[in-house]
């Protein structure tokens, strides 16, 4: 037997061994996949996040060029509406706004009736004095606020919005607006800001509105299209800012990061292609491959000498496991060294078994002490409890009760009215006890209390406060129902067992049946009459 247990160990520790060489191999090959996934992430995250940055900035920056040029068509408006009689004037102002800041390919002033009243450059004033009826122009007579018009095709072909600000007279009636426009084909502002995010790597912007149609796009052959087969612009209006991973239009995997325009709702997004991205990873991987080679040959030699020590702590909980029911297994379990996380964690499991296995116990003699009925002590409670006052020598006094003509009340009412009653009856005693007071159910309707250092005068008060408030409880169906106590104390003359002072309370208590029931019955001299009420 014992060849065979030391045969055992060698081929335990040279499968240990075998297994650690495995191991190495296995975690160097996972520090290296590992070690890629990482990178790669990494590189994605960034770019990811960049592409958000730099769609927000631009977002942002876009919304605050468009709210400048509100800002001046509504200054310009005010002035329209003081000169809208003097065609001049209007011509005057239309031309100021135009060149004041270059926000806008044209400016011009429209009347209430849609009749174009000024506009600039001179190139279209030939236009003067018509009806206009483009989308942007029916928008804005509509309207009658301040509005960025959603994008339309002009008669010239062109991508236009239309920034407007309506005019008002004095009183408050409406006299047209002022407007600009954007040609989104051409130079502009807003294609300059928009125009400056492009890298050899790849990666581009692009701005559509809430219909998925192109308003800048580095191919400037397809400003104006819909976008369609791209899972991120059929999103874009309910998703604000982030980013996305995803397959473009042409099936190029691409990083992008969005942002939408506050006061247009378009949404910006910049992208870089993924391919583009990861493509600096391969030789970082051969670079460390190439650092790591001396430390996983000393990690090796690491592994081997880890390996010859392995199983003493295997060993010594195992030991353990076989002995959980033995005294000192929780002490020697304790004393093991783990030293690798496996063994801690094995010991941890012991231990907390260990524990488990002593709560149930535990919880199994509370469940065998508890009547299921009431929750209050049973017959091996009341004896455990005997059994440990004796030992400590601590006097006691003991309260026999039983509830009068119960039979009565399971007869006429169920028995789940007189479970009913039983269970009023064990919540009642616990408010008429102490903490430390052992509150027992004995039989069917016969209670038994111990009251730990009571004097017998103390534990005569509680019986009768118990039985007042039993008589004053009504409980339905049954009404009031009435108890018959018996008192007795521990140590008697004589130092009887602790036994013998329940028999003492039980007679009482039977005494006190006898004697017309609804009463309190006292073994000892303290009490001659019973106490009891009518």
């Amino acid at each position: 037997m014992p060849h065979a247990k030391k045969g055992l160990r060698l081929d335990l520790r040279t499968l240990i061994l075998v297994l650690s060489a495995f191991t190495a191999v296995l975690m160097l090959l996972t520090s290296y996949f590992a070690s890629y996934r990482v990178q790669r992430q990494l590189l994605i995250d960034h770019s990811l996040e960049a592409n958000r940055v730099y769609a927000a900035k631009l977002a942002s920056i876009t919304d605050l060029f468009i709210g400048n040029a509100l800002k001046q068509l509504s200054f310009s408006a005010q002035v329209q509406a003081r000169q809208l009689a003097d065609s001049d004037a209007l011509l005057a102002e239309s031309e100021r706004v135009l060149h004041q800041s270059n926000a806008f390919n044209s400016t011009f002033v429209v009347d209430a009736r849609g009749i174009l009243q000024a506009v600039s450059p001179a190139p279209l004033r030939h236009l003067l004095g018509s009806q206009v009826d483009t989308p942007g122009v029916q928008e804005a007579l509509r309207e009658r606020r301040a509005l960025v018009s959603t994008p339309y095709l002009s008669s010239a072909n062109n991508l236009v919005v239309m920034l407007s600000q309506p005019i008002f007279a004095s009183d408050g009636s409406y006299l047209g607006f002022a407007g600009g426009s954007l040609y989104l084909r051409e130079d502009n502002v807003l294609n300059s800001l928009l125009g400056e995010h492009y890298y050899k790597d790849g990666s581009y912007l692009y701005v559509v509105d809430r219909n998925r149609r192109l308003l800048y796009h580095p191919d400037g052959q397809r400003v104006g299209t819909q976008v369609s087969g791209n899972a991120l612009i059929d999103q874009l209006a309910g998703l604000g800012s982030g980013t996305r991973q995803l397959t473009n239009s042409v099936g190029v995997e691409m990083l992008a990061g969005f942002a939408t325009v506050p006061t247009t709702g378009w949404g910006v997004v910049a992208q870089q292609p993924l391919a583009q991205t990861v493509a600096p990873l391969r030789q970082l991987i051969l670079n460390v491959i190439a650092i790591s080679a001396p430390l996983v040959l000393l990690g090796s030699l690491l592994l081997w000498w880890l390996a010859l020590i392995i199983a003493r702590p295997l060993w010594q909980l195992a030991a353990g496991a076989r002995a959980l029911d033995r005294p000192g297994t929780a002490e020697h379990l304790h004393g093991v060294r783990a030293w690798y996380f496996e063994a801690a964690e094995l010991k941890r499991a012991l231990l907390f078994g260990l524990n488990l296995l002593q709560e149930r116990i535990g919880r199994l003699n509370r469940d065998a002490q508890t009547d299921p009925l009431t929750g209050l002590g049973n017959r091996r409670r009341l004896e455990f409890s005997l059994a440990l006052l004796e030992a400590e020598g601590r006097d006691f006094s003991a309260i026999a009760l039983d509830i009068d003509h119960f039979k009565r009340i399971n007869d006429s009412h169920g028995h789940d009215v007189g479970d009913q009653v039983l269970r009023q009856l064990a919540e009642l005693m616990r408010r008429c006890c102490r903490e430390g007071d052992v509150l027992c159910r004995t039989g069917g309707e016969e209670f038994v209390m111990l009251l730990p250092g009571a004097p017998l005068e103390v534990a005569t008060a509680v019986a009768q406060r118990l039985r007042l408030a039993v008589q004053d409880t009504a409980i339905p169906p049954v009404g009031a129902v009435t108890l018959s106590l018996g008192v007795a104390r521990w140590p008697a003359q004589g130092h009887a067992p602790p036994a013998d002072t329940l028999a003492e309370a039980d007679q009482a208590m039977y005494a006190a049946k006898r004697g017309g029931r609804n009463q309190v019955q006292v073994s000892g001299p303290i009490i001659a009459p019973a106490l009891h009420t009518h």
